[in-house]
């Protein structure tokens, strides 16, 4: 360790980069540099305890119980040396938590669309990517506003170590069993004495907004990005870019989190 700082200076760091990702509502790269140097430091902490109770066990022979406070003496260092140990474990935590915390509210900000959050270009490469690129970069930035999320999310995917990627996708699978076991006409929980699906009468879904209830069934929309055809209520209907659509709510709403519609 540098003899110029002292333990829990870099967890002290990786709590600050928490705190500026609160402040700024953006999402940081994941510090794997910082990460790593405070596990080291975990270890390196360990190894000190180990050695010192060594010492201190390494007492003189005999029945005398004169080591008792020799003992005593290497309790302070010990300690030491474990609160420094706790500390570091609850800023790491923290820091982990607060992000995850982050991507779940990243997540629902598009409509559980884990691909579409996972595949957005970052902010630099939207002016030389073509109308496309900056229509979804419009189109993520006004959901994101919509629903309380703060600025769209850019370029996710490179901000996130492989573990986050990971849970992510067993964050979206979770929730997709949820909503097929206990939130669909055709499935349900069975328990209690009733069947699956007892007392859902149609599906429920769990990923539309409600940060802005909806005055009405039908609505008007705009079409930003190619999606093809959707089957809707109405029949198939083939969404194409700058084409408007008088369609019921229910079936589209989740185009409109997604970014390929906007209401008009």
């Amino acid at each position: 360790m540098n003899s110029s700082s002292q333990y829990g200076d870099l967890a002290t760091q990786l709590l600050t980069e928490s705190r500026r990702s609160t402040a700024t509502n953006s999402l940081l790269k994941y510090n794997d540099v910082l990460v790593r140097a405070i596990v080291r430091e975990q270890r390196d902490l360990e190894a000190r305890i180990e050695a010192t109770l060594a010492r201190s066990a390494a007492a003189p022979d005999g029945d005398d119980p004169a080591p008792a406070p020799a003992e005593n003496a290497y309790m302070p260092t010990v300690l030491l040396y474990q609160t420094a140990i706790l500390r570091n474990k609850r800023c790491l935590l923290a820091y982990h938590h607060h992000r995850l915390e982050f991507l779940k509210d990243l997540y629902w900000s598009v409509g559980g669309a884990l691909p579409l959050l996972l595949s957005l270009p970052p902010a630099a490469a939207n002016a030389n990517a073509g109308p496309n690129a900056n229509a979804q970069a419009a189109a993520a930035a006004a959901t994101a506003a919509a629903m309380g999320a703060g600025a769209a999310p850019q370029d996710v995917r490179s901000k996130l170590s492989p573990h986050e990627v990971d849970f992510l996708r067993n964050y979206a699978d979770s929730l997709l069993r949820l909503r097929v076991d206990a939130f669909s006409s055709a499935g349900g929980f069975a328990g209690a004495g009733g069947g699956a699906g007892d007392g859902v009468t149609e599906d429920i879904d769990l990923l539309a907004p409600i940060a802005h209830p909806p005055k009405d069934l039908q609505v008007h929309v705009r079409v930003v990005r190619d999606c093809g055809v959707v089957h809707t209520e109405l029949g198939a209907i083939d969404f194409k870019r700058g084409h408007r659509f008088l369609v019921r709510r229910s079936d589209i709403e989740h185009l409109i989190v997604q970014g390929y519609l906007e209401e008009s």
